[in-house]
This record gives C-alpha cells, sequence and structure tokens, in this order.
C-alpha cells in the first residue's frame, strides 16, 4: 500500500493534494480539524470540502487532528508507518492580523505543529519525501525597499533590477526586516524543513508560495485575496482595500499548479531544498486590475473602500522568480493563466452562493 499524508487536507491546497494523490494510486490519509473556523469564523470553514472529499475519494480516511498534538500525530503515523511515501503538509494560521491577535497560538500551529509532523515522519517514515507549503512572507517587508515605479493601475519593477524581469527569487534575504508575527512563525517552520533535510537527511522540500488561489478556496477577509474579492464581487459585500493606493501586485497560482509542483518535487526529490512557487510574470494582478476583472465577470460595480493604512509587513509588489524550480524540473509548467483563475473562481463561487442561499 503506498500511503501519502495530507495535513490541512480540507483546506485549498490539501484537498487539491488528496484528489491529485488519489488519482496517481495513493491510499491518503487527511489531518484537519477546521482550525480555519476556528481562525476567521463559519463562512471560512472547510467542512463543506471534508464531506466531499469523504463522499468521493475512495478509501480517504480523515483524522479531525490538532497538527500540534504529538502523540496523536504520532499515533497517525505509527499506523501506516512504512508504507508512508509522501508527507504535503498545508495546515497554517495564514493571516498576518490573526496572529497579532494571538501570537501564542499562531506560533504553536506553524511551528511547533510542523515540528511534530517532521518528527513523526523522522521516527516512522523516515524515507518518504516531505513537502512544506512556506510563504513568501519569509522574506518579511524586504521587498518594499525595491526601486518600484508608479503606475496607472500598479506599482511595478522595471529593468535594469535584476528581479525586475523574472521576480523575487530565492537569494533574497530573510534576515533583517518586519515580517509580521504569522511571517516569523512560518520563518521557523521554513527553517526547520530545510534543516531536516540538510541535517538528517530526509527528503524535504520547501515552497515558498505568493497568493495560492483556486476554486476550492474558502476565502474570507482574512485570508483568500482572490476568492473573497470575488465572492464580494457576486454577493456586493463590501471589500476593504489596505493601503498602497490599491495599485499593490500580487502573483497568483492555481493550486492544481502547486500540486504539480509537488508530484514533480516528489518524482526526484533533492533533500532541503528551497523554491518560489508563485504565479510569476505568467499570473499576476495589482488589487485594482483584480477588482476590474472581477466586475467585468459580474457584470455590476464592486462594493469598494479604501483605508490609506496598509497591513503590516505586507508586500507593496511581489512576483515569484520560479525559475529555479523550472530549471530542476523542466517537465512542469504553469497550466492555469490568471483569466482561467478568474472564471474559475466566479463559476464555483455563484454556485456556492447560490446554494447557501437556497
Amino acid at each position: 500500500m503506498k500511503v501519502a499524508v495530507v495535513t490541512g487536507s480540507a483546506g485549498l491546497i490539501g484537498a487539491e493534494s488528496v484528489r491529485f494523490l488519489s488519482g496517481q494510486g495513493f491510499t491518503v490519509v487527511g489531518i484537519d480539524n477546521d482550525m480555519r473556523k476556528f481562525f476567521f469564523g463559519e463562512e471560512a470553514s472547510t467542512e463543506w470540502q471534508r464531506r466531499k472529499l469523504e463522499s468521493e475519494i475512495l478509501g480517504y480516511k480523515h483524522y479531525g487532528v490538532d497538527i500540534r498534538d504529538k502523540k496523536m500525530v504520532e499515533r497517525i503515523f505509527q499506523e501506516f508507518n512504512s508504507d508512508i511515501s509522501l508527507v504535503i503538509h498545508t495546515a497554517a494560521q495564514p493571516s498576518h492580523d490573526w496572529a497579532a491577535k494571538d501570537p501564542l497560538t499562531d506560533f504553536t500551529v506553524n511551528a511547533n505543529g510542523t515540528l511534530a509532523l517532521l518528527e513523526a515522519t523522522r521516527l516512522f517514515a523516515p524515507e518518504a519525501v516531505f513537502v512544506f507549503t512556506s510563504t513568501n512572507k519569509v522574506y518579511g517587508d524586504l521587498p518594499n525597499s525595491l526601486p518600484f515605479v508608479e503606475r496607472e493601475d500598479r506599482w511595478e519593477l522595471e529593468e535594469p533590477h535584476p528581479f525586475a524581469k523574472h521576480g523575487i527569487g530565492e537569494s533574497m534575504s530573510i534576515d533583517q526586516s518586519k515580517h509580521s508575527l504569522f511571517g516569523s512563525s512560518k520563518v521557523a517552520a521554513d527553517i526547520l524543513v530545510q534543516e531536516y533535510g540538510r541535517y538528517f537527511g530526509m527528503k524535504t522540500g520547501v515552497f515558498r508560495g505568493g497568493c495560492l488561489t483556486g476554486p476550492g478556496h474558502s476565502g474570507t477577509q482574512l485570508h483568500g485575496f482572490l476568492a473573497y474579492l470575488m465572492k464580494c464581487a457576486i454577493t456586493g459585500t463590501q471589500y476593504t482595500v489596505f493601503g498602497y493606493k490599491g495599485k499593490q501586485v500580487r502573483d497568483n497560482i492555481h493550486s492544481l499548479d502547486l500540486v504539480s509542483m509537488f508530484w514533480h518535487f516528489y518524482q526526484h526529490p533533492r533533500p532541503g531544498e528551497v523554491y518560489n512557487a508563485g504565479g510569476s510574470r505568467f499570473s499576476n494582478c495589482s488589487m485594482k486590475e483584480a477588482i476590474a476583472a472581477c466586475e467585468t465577470l459580474t457584470g455590476k460595480k464592486m462594493n469598494v473602500i479604501y483605508e490609506k493604512e496598509n497591513r503590516v509587513g505586507d508586500h507593496i509588489w511581489y512576483i515569484s522568480d520560479v525559475r529555479k524550480f523550472e530549471n530542476h524540473y523542466p517537465a512542469w509548467s504553469f497550466r492555469y493563466s490568471l483569466d482561467d483563475i478568474f472564471r474559475q473562481l466566479h463559476s464555483a463561487l455563484m454556485k456556492r452562493e447560490g446554494a447557501a442561499a437556497a
């Protein structure tokens, strides 16, 4: 039996991983206790996704376990032992703002939870590939020191700056910058995953995501940029833009394109490696551009207000340079454009909002 363990299995990337890996012949073990509901409220609950996975995925085994519970995590790993060949760790507290309200919970979920999973893997499945979903927030606000130029609808980085053509590479320092408490807890986890690869020789890989998105996202105000934006566009809910004149730029990677990166890494792991994993120059937009796209799809004006003050540690402009991964895994490529992402979000959210209203 070939087993994959997926944490945060009812979340955006977790659920996409479950479906993909089941299709590849894995028995998939999911760990998810719906802490997203605890963090962000009922609208962000992933319970609907868990039910879909249990009803649709043959052999899927779900455990509503907190990843900080070392004993329970080890019990799950011990049950499947050396049959586990892949661990995809996506569970996290993902919000800047929420972390500042409860730093202890944020850190223990993101750092201690990751450590518990690494140790369980080392003890019971040391040959397994361990994939960690990190974040571009490990670079803190250092990207904001880049020499941006203001354009009509976005901030932009122009040549001859070395990051202008392809985006920000892994060479950017994660030191001496303001990360937010969320960014700090993810830095701790990021380094731990690297170290288990370099020190213990485990097959660990770190993927520093840009904006991760897709039709399975339970977007909310504090997390899930495009999904929440589209939800507000459909429902007429007021949307708040925080700072930077609404011209802040994000790259957006479809959940399936990210899971495809994980799959290529699994097949030929490079222990302790780090990759920036976002939409790159292939798929990016400013807040103003995203609002315009949502309005085009819905055919109505959004209810948008503007707050001058930006979120602490938030990026003015972030585009991921993914060339390192492309060089290591040349068979991988993007499949979903920004237009594809917007259309899928609109279609999925129209169905979900319609079902919720019924």
